[in-house]
Protein backbone atom coordinates (compact mmCIF):
# COMPACT_ATOMS: atom_id res chain seq x y z
CA UNK A 1 0.00 0.00 0.00
CA UNK A 2 1.38 3.27 -1.19
CA UNK A 3 1.76 6.32 1.02
CA UNK A 4 -0.42 9.17 0.15
CA UNK A 5 1.42 11.95 -1.75
CA UNK A 6 3.01 14.27 0.67
CA UNK A 7 3.04 17.97 -0.16
CA UNK A 8 6.40 19.20 -1.41
CA UNK A 9 7.64 22.01 0.72
CA UNK A 10 8.18 25.20 -1.16
CA UNK A 11 11.80 26.29 -1.54
CA UNK A 12 12.70 28.90 0.93
CA UNK A 13 14.50 31.99 -0.33
CA UNK A 14 18.21 31.83 0.37
CA UNK A 15 19.64 34.59 2.45
CA UNK A 16 21.89 36.84 0.40
CA UNK A 17 25.14 38.34 1.50
CA UNK A 18 24.41 41.65 3.01
CA UNK A 19 27.47 43.25 1.52
CA UNK A 20 26.62 42.01 -1.98
CA UNK A 21 23.09 43.24 -1.78
CA UNK A 22 24.07 46.60 -0.42
CA UNK A 23 23.78 49.40 -3.03
CA UNK A 24 27.10 50.51 -4.55
CA UNK A 25 28.19 54.00 -3.66
CA UNK A 26 30.55 55.78 -6.07
CA UNK A 27 33.83 57.05 -4.71
CA UNK A 28 33.71 60.68 -3.96
CA UNK A 29 36.00 62.59 -6.51
CA UNK A 30 37.96 65.67 -5.59
CA UNK A 31 37.00 68.38 -8.13
CA UNK A 32 40.04 70.50 -7.27
CA UNK A 33 42.47 67.63 -7.86
CA UNK A 34 40.82 66.82 -11.19
CA UNK A 35 41.04 70.45 -12.26
CA UNK A 36 44.71 70.63 -11.32
CA UNK A 37 45.46 67.42 -13.22
CA UNK A 38 43.71 68.73 -16.32
CA UNK A 39 45.60 72.02 -16.03
CA UNK A 40 48.95 70.22 -15.74
CA UNK A 41 48.15 68.04 -18.75
CA UNK A 42 47.14 71.10 -20.79
CA UNK A 43 50.32 72.92 -19.75
CA UNK A 44 52.48 69.93 -20.75
CA UNK A 45 50.74 69.71 -24.11
CA UNK A 46 51.19 73.44 -24.66
CA UNK A 47 54.91 73.16 -23.87
CA UNK A 48 55.24 70.26 -26.31
CA UNK A 49 53.47 72.17 -29.08
CA UNK A 50 55.52 75.30 -28.39
CA UNK A 51 58.78 73.33 -28.52
CA UNK A 52 57.77 71.73 -31.81
CA UNK A 53 56.87 75.12 -33.26
CA UNK A 54 60.20 76.64 -32.18
CA UNK A 55 62.10 73.73 -33.72
CA UNK A 56 60.16 74.07 -36.96
CA UNK A 57 60.85 77.82 -37.07
CA UNK A 58 64.57 77.22 -36.45
CA UNK A 59 64.70 74.61 -39.21
CA UNK A 60 62.92 76.95 -41.61
CA UNK A 61 65.34 79.78 -40.77
CA UNK A 62 68.33 77.50 -41.35
CA UNK A 63 66.94 76.42 -44.72
CA UNK A 64 66.35 80.06 -45.66
CA UNK A 65 69.89 81.11 -44.71
CA UNK A 66 71.40 78.15 -46.56
CA UNK A 67 69.40 78.99 -49.67
CA UNK A 68 70.49 82.63 -49.45
CA UNK A 69 74.15 81.59 -49.14
CA UNK A 70 73.83 79.31 -52.14
CA UNK A 71 72.26 82.10 -54.19
CA UNK A 72 75.07 84.48 -53.24
CA UNK A 73 77.68 81.85 -54.11
CA UNK A 74 76.09 81.19 -57.49
CA UNK A 75 75.94 84.91 -58.24
CA UNK A 76 79.56 85.47 -57.19
CA UNK A 77 80.98 82.67 -59.30
CA UNK A 78 78.46 82.42 -62.14
CA UNK A 79 80.80 84.37 -64.44
CA UNK A 80 83.81 82.11 -63.84
CA UNK A 81 83.50 80.28 -67.17
CA UNK A 82 82.98 83.49 -69.12
CA UNK A 83 85.84 85.20 -67.27
CA UNK A 84 88.22 82.34 -68.00
CA UNK A 85 87.39 82.62 -71.70
CA UNK A 86 88.23 86.34 -71.65
CA UNK A 87 91.59 85.81 -69.96
CA UNK A 88 93.04 84.81 -73.32
CA UNK A 89 91.94 88.18 -74.72
CA UNK A 90 93.70 89.97 -71.86
CA UNK A 91 96.82 87.84 -72.47
CA UNK A 92 96.91 88.75 -76.17
CA UNK A 93 96.49 92.46 -75.47
CA UNK A 94 99.40 92.36 -73.03
CA UNK A 95 101.59 90.38 -75.45
CA UNK A 96 100.86 92.90 -78.19
CA UNK A 97 101.88 95.77 -75.93
CA UNK A 98 105.04 94.01 -74.76
CA UNK A 99 106.26 93.53 -78.33
CA UNK A 100 106.40 97.27 -79.05
CA UNK A 101 109.44 99.03 -77.69
CA UNK A 102 109.56 102.60 -76.51
CA UNK A 103 111.94 103.45 -79.35
CA UNK A 104 109.51 102.07 -81.94
CA UNK A 105 106.65 104.16 -80.53
CA UNK A 106 108.84 107.28 -80.51
CA UNK A 107 109.85 106.73 -84.13
CA UNK A 108 106.34 106.03 -85.43
CA UNK A 109 103.48 108.31 -84.34
CA UNK A 110 100.88 106.03 -85.95
CA UNK A 111 102.21 103.03 -84.05
CA UNK A 112 102.21 105.10 -80.87
CA UNK A 113 98.51 105.91 -81.37
CA UNK A 114 97.78 102.24 -82.02
CA UNK A 115 99.57 101.23 -78.84
CA UNK A 116 97.67 103.89 -76.93
CA UNK A 117 94.39 102.40 -78.17
CA UNK A 118 95.43 98.88 -77.17
CA UNK A 119 96.44 100.12 -73.72
CA UNK A 120 93.06 101.78 -73.32
CA UNK A 121 91.31 98.56 -74.36
CA UNK A 122 93.35 96.59 -71.82
CA UNK A 123 92.51 99.04 -69.03
CA UNK A 124 88.80 98.88 -69.85
CA UNK A 125 88.88 95.09 -69.93
CA UNK A 126 90.65 94.88 -66.57
CA UNK A 127 88.18 97.45 -65.18
CA UNK A 128 85.28 95.27 -66.33
CA UNK A 129 86.98 92.28 -64.73
CA UNK A 130 87.27 94.06 -61.40
CA UNK A 131 83.64 95.14 -61.56
CA UNK A 132 82.69 91.46 -61.46
CA UNK A 133 85.31 90.46 -58.91
CA UNK A 134 88.06 89.32 -61.30
CA UNK A 135 91.39 90.69 -60.09
CA UNK A 136 94.76 90.40 -61.81
CA UNK A 137 97.60 89.17 -59.61
CA UNK A 138 100.79 91.21 -59.43
CA UNK A 139 103.29 88.89 -57.70
CA UNK A 140 106.64 90.28 -58.89
CA UNK A 141 108.94 90.78 -55.91
CA UNK A 142 106.60 88.87 -53.59
CA UNK A 143 107.23 85.40 -52.15
CA UNK A 144 106.10 82.66 -54.50
CA UNK A 145 102.88 81.13 -53.23
CA UNK A 146 102.01 77.63 -54.50
CA UNK A 147 98.35 78.43 -53.99
CA UNK A 148 98.52 81.20 -56.59
CA UNK A 149 101.69 80.67 -58.62
CA UNK A 150 102.96 77.96 -60.90
CA UNK A 151 106.76 78.13 -60.77
CA UNK A 152 108.19 77.19 -64.17
CA UNK A 153 111.84 77.89 -63.39
CA UNK A 154 114.33 79.23 -60.86
CA UNK A 155 116.63 81.91 -62.19
CA UNK A 156 119.55 84.04 -61.09
CA UNK A 157 118.16 87.48 -60.38
CA UNK A 158 120.66 89.91 -58.88
CA UNK A 159 119.19 91.96 -56.10
CA UNK A 160 116.09 89.79 -55.72
CA UNK A 161 115.26 88.08 -52.46
CA UNK A 162 115.61 84.30 -52.89
CA UNK A 163 112.24 82.60 -53.28
CA UNK A 164 110.48 85.68 -54.60
CA UNK A 165 108.83 85.99 -58.00
CA UNK A 166 111.31 87.36 -60.55
CA UNK A 167 109.15 87.40 -63.68
CA UNK A 168 105.59 86.62 -64.74
CA UNK A 169 105.13 84.67 -67.97
CA UNK A 170 101.37 84.46 -67.71
CA UNK A 171 99.25 86.60 -65.41
CA UNK A 172 97.13 84.99 -62.75
CA UNK A 173 93.64 86.04 -61.68
CA UNK A 174 91.27 85.57 -58.75
CA UNK A 175 87.48 85.71 -58.77
CA UNK A 176 86.07 87.15 -55.54
CA UNK A 177 89.11 85.87 -53.67
CA UNK A 178 88.96 82.42 -55.24
CA UNK A 179 91.72 81.40 -57.64
CA UNK A 180 90.56 81.64 -61.24
CA UNK A 181 93.92 80.97 -62.91
CA UNK A 182 97.34 80.66 -61.32
CA UNK A 183 100.19 82.82 -62.56
CA UNK A 184 103.10 81.19 -64.39
CA UNK A 185 106.26 82.67 -62.86
CA UNK A 186 109.99 82.31 -62.44
CA UNK A 187 111.46 82.50 -58.95
CA UNK A 188 114.78 83.91 -57.80
CA UNK A 189 117.20 81.18 -56.81
CA UNK A 190 117.83 80.60 -53.13
CA UNK A 191 115.64 79.43 -50.30
CA UNK A 192 112.37 77.79 -51.34
CA UNK A 193 109.26 79.88 -51.36
CA UNK A 194 107.31 79.94 -48.15
CA UNK A 195 103.99 78.13 -48.47
CA UNK A 196 100.99 80.41 -48.52
CA UNK A 197 97.67 80.03 -46.77
CA UNK A 198 95.29 77.56 -48.32
CA UNK A 199 92.74 79.11 -50.68
CA UNK A 200 89.62 77.98 -52.48
CA UNK A 201 90.62 76.99 -56.03
CA UNK A 202 87.23 75.81 -57.31
CA UNK A 203 86.19 78.90 -59.27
Amino acid sequence: MTDPQQPVPESQPQPQDAAASAPETPETADPLAEALARAEAAEAELARVKDGALRAMADAENVKKRAEREIVEREKYAVSGFAKALLAVADNLRRALDTVSAEAKAADPVLAKLVEGVELTERELLGAFEKFGVVKLDPVGKPADPNFHQVVAQVDHPGAVPGTVAQVFQAGYTLNGRLLREAMVTVAKGAPAAPGAAVDTQA
